[in-house]
């Protein structure tokens, strides 16, 4: 029996501004990008150090939020063919194992308000954290989107190369957080199919992404 697909609004095509762009990426010119650009996290950083809160988790939820305020992050090919954008997108991680220098991804379920979305991926943690392989949690849905992190490192530029079609949904990676003055930085990676998105809505993620990290504190009481 094949499986229900999670919830999707299916696009238009013959309305869609850009159906013949979406078209010309996924069948005459299969391609992709990454683009890697520096955000402020001085805000959510504070916010984690002063609620005692893991930084990982702070900002995969600023990164998921950002992903499901999107709709051009969000998008995917119904059963019937055409476009759709699921109605929700959640965050699929990783998990470094320092015994064995292995790392291993997980997803979760994604929840707009943030304390349920840190009980949830302090759960994820608790039951499928120490699961060794590249797929630490069984039965991964449709509708998710990737995220990691190289903590280790300061990068200026990441490139995440595929064979075949580039992914719909957004690949994210982000690395090193380093102090400049007064402010922390760090970079971070959209890699995506052309398909999904243009330079211009790989740089309205960067806008929104930034202006929920710098308003990270505003999102609670």
């Amino acid at each position: 029996m094949q499986q229900k697909l999670p919830a999707y609004q299916k696009i238009d095509m013959e309305t869609w501004p850009r159906k013949h762009h979406f078209e010309y990426y996924r069948n005459t010119l299969q391609c992709g990008y990454s683009l890697t650009s520096r955000v402020d996290v001085t805000d959510v950083l504070g916010y984690a150090k002063t609620k005692k809160k893991k930084f990982y988790a702070c900002f995969l939820y600023a990164a998921s939020k950002t992903v499901n305020q999107l709709d051009f992050l969000r998008l995917m090919i119904p059963e019937e063919g055409g476009a759709g954008i699921w109605e929700v997108s959640n965050p699929n991680f990783t998990v470094f194992h320092q015994d064995d220098e292995t790392f291993s991804d997980i997803w979760m379920e994604y929840h707009s308000d943030f304390e349920e979305f840190y009980q949830e991926f302090e759960k994820t943690i608790h039951i499928y954290g120490n699961n060794k392989g590249i797929k630490a949690r069984p039965d991964t849905p449709a509708n998710f989107f990737c995220i990691s992190c190289v903590p280790w490192l300061d990068y200026s530029g990441c490139s995440t190369y595929s064979v075949g079609e580039p992914a719909l949904f957004p690949i994210i990676t982000f690395g090193k957080y380093t102090r400049e003055n007064d402010a922390y930085t760090l970079p971070i990676t959209l890699t995506i199919s052309h398909a999904s998105a243009d330079g211009y809505h790989a740089s309205l993620f960067f806008q929104k992404l930034q202006e929920n990290l710098q308003n990270f504190h505003k999102f609670f009481n």
